[in-house]
């Protein structure tokens, strides 16, 4: 099994301590104690995928520049705008780099990155052969074989080609709080598995979504379609 593990969550999370009083500081006073809790939480989860799986590889992804989307659209991720950064986040990004050998790029998002790996590896190895390591929804996107170490979750989610499909073209309609992504707003979930009832094909689901837009946006759906599209499909390419 070759791991590719989407670091940047975890990089962001070495940064906190655990908070023994509410006033107490919620961030590392020093990037040593950083760099141990991520070293101790990303061994932790190869740990347990070792248990269950036989590891041959594991690929480190993190700290990509210059995200195309924010020219897309200048709403995309405007929420985090002045959102304060934990202190150490640059080193952190900087000592992973070097340490885990990782791969980042420009121009795109880690996600992308670990997208075009899964892709080609895929392609070379076979889908049982790769796995993202990620909290994040986005990679639901693929079928793929997908590791959630969150406390709460802790389980490989293996997605097939159709649930995947449904999850990009709901995603479309719901939207990403996370990055500001929301063209239909008050429309979730719920409403996208009614909305696409008997839709089989990528054809399908590209002319019932294009319909919606047609509804909402009327002579600028072509235009917003492709802005919505272009935030939420992660490239492999």
């Amino acid at each position: 099994m070759i791991l590719l593990v989407d670091a940047d969550s975890l990089i962001f999370a070495s940064n906190y301590r655990k908070r023994e009083q509410p006033d107490d500081e919620p961030y590392y006073s020093t990037l040593a104690e950083c760099m141990d809790k991520f070293d101790e939480q990303f061994m932790g989860i190869v740990n347990d995928l070792e248990e269950q799986y036989t590891i041959d590889k594991v690929i480190t992804f993190n700290g990509s520049k210059g995200n195309f989307r924010r020219y897309v659209s200048k709403s995309y991720k405007a929420n985090r705008n002045n959102v304060k950064l934990p202190p150490f986040l640059d080193e952190m990004h900087s000592y992973v780099k070097k340490a885990y050998n990782s791969i980042y790029g420009y121009g795109i998002e880690t996600d992308d990155m670990v997208a075009r790996y899964w892709t080609s590896l895929t392609e070379e190895f076979g889908r049982d052969e790769v796995m993202i390591v990620s909290i994040d929804k986005d990679y639901k996107q693929f079928p793929a074989l997908i590791y959630n170490y969150h406390h709460k979750h802790r389980v490989v989610y293996n997605l097939t080609k159709e649930e995947a499909m449904f999850n990009f073209y709901s995603q479309m309609i719901e939207g990403d709080q996370a990055d500001n992504v929301n063209f239909f707003k008050g429309k979730g979930k719920a409403f996208a598995k009614k909305y696409y009832a008997g839709c089989e094909t990528e054809y399908q689901y590209r002319k019932k979504l294009f319909l919606l837009f047609k509804q909402k946006y009327k002579s600028k759906a072509r235009e917003k379609y492709i802005e919505c599209y272009s935030q939420l499909k992660l490239r492999t390419y």
